[in-house]
C-alpha cells in the first residue's frame, strides 16, 4: 500500500510540475512574442541568450524534473518540452521569425491563465 502512495504522490507531483511548466512557457512565449529575440536561440546572440537565461533555465530545469518523475513513474518523456528543445537553436534564414514562432505556439497551446 505505502508503494501505491508513493507512486500517487509521485504523480500529483508530476502533474503540477507539469502545469507550472505550461505557464512558464507561456509566460516566455508572451515575451517573445512582444518582440524579444532570445528563446528559440535562432540568432546565437549572446545578449539575447543572458536576457533569456533564466526563463530558459526554468523551464530547462522543470523539464529534467518531470522527466525524471515520469521515468520513475513508466511513463514516456513530457513531450512538450521535448518539442521546445527541438525548436531551439539555429535555423535556415528564410524562417520566420522567433515572435512569429512564439505567436504560433500561443495560439496552439492550451492557455489556463486566459
Amino acid at each position: 500500500m505505502a508503494r501505491a502512495q508513493r507512486l500517487e504522490k509521485m504523480d500529483v507531483l508530476r502533474a503540477e510540475l507539469e502545469e507550472e511548466y505550461l505557464e512558464a512557457l507561456i509566460n516566455a512565449l508572451r515575451v517573445t512574442a512582444a518582440g524579444n529575440w532570445g528563446l528559440f536561440d535562432h540568432n546565437q546572440s549572446r545578449i539575447e541568450r543572458t536576457k533569456v537565461a533564466p526563463m530558459v533555465e526554468k523551464l530547462c530545469d522543470l523539464g529534467k524534473e518531470i522527466d525524471g518523475l515520469r521515468d520513475r513513474l513508466g511513463l514516456e518523456p513530457f513531450a512538450l518540452h521535448e518539442e521546445f528543445e527541438a525548436s531551439r537553436g539555429p535555423v535556415a534564414t528564410t524562417a520566420v521569425g522567433e515572435p512569429k514562432q512564439a505567436k504560433a505556439w500561443l495560439a496552439r497551446l492550451p492557455n489556463p491563465a486566459a
